[in-house]
């Protein structure tokens, strides 16, 4: 039976296919929902969004990275950077210091509140996908990280 979608209100295969590839990308939507559905709703009860998850995971695996690095990595404007890195930076989530080689650069690292919320936000998603590659099995699991690396290669 299919998975009904609290959201919307539909199940997965109630939408009409368009396309022979409707499927694979109705499944990367979904897919995607599903996997960060607890990580968001952890996220909102410390007040925080999806966009903030995004910046404390870069920032969790490049302690000082400048803003621009930042920008370039996220693949968003510096404008649609501002609003949540300066609620991370004002609930003491990251901090931000002069880079000593250019001190019109800034770089920035978590506080330890911050990786923890990163770490908590993480372990959500890592278990949603520990379960599906356990019910894939490795050929599915490595199916799918290689379709994944086909398709993050558009970037």
């Amino acid at each position: 039976m299919a998975k009904t979608s609290q959201a919307a209100g539909l199940h997965r295969a109630s939408l009409v296919k368009l396309h022979e590839l409707d499927t694979a990308l109705e499944l990367m939507y979904y897919g995607w929902r599903g996997m960060t559905l607890e990580a968001d709703a952890y996220l909102a009860k410390q007040g925080l969004s999806r966009p903030h998850h995004r910046i404390l995971y870069v920032v969790a695996r490049r302690p000082d990275i400048a803003i621009g690095a930042l920008i370039e990595i996220l693949g968003i404007s510096k404008q649609a950077l501002n609003r949540p890195l300066n609620l991370l930076l004002e609930r003491k989530l990251l901090t931000s210091k002069r880079a000593p080689e250019q001190h019109r650069s800034k770089l920035l690292r978590l506080t330890e509140a911050g990786r923890r919320i990163e770490q908590r936000a993480s372990d959500h998603e890592r278990q949603v996908l520990r379960e599906a590659f356990a019910r894939a099995g490795a050929s599915g699991a490595a199916g799918w990280i290689g379709v994944m690396e086909a398709i993050a290669d558009n970037n």
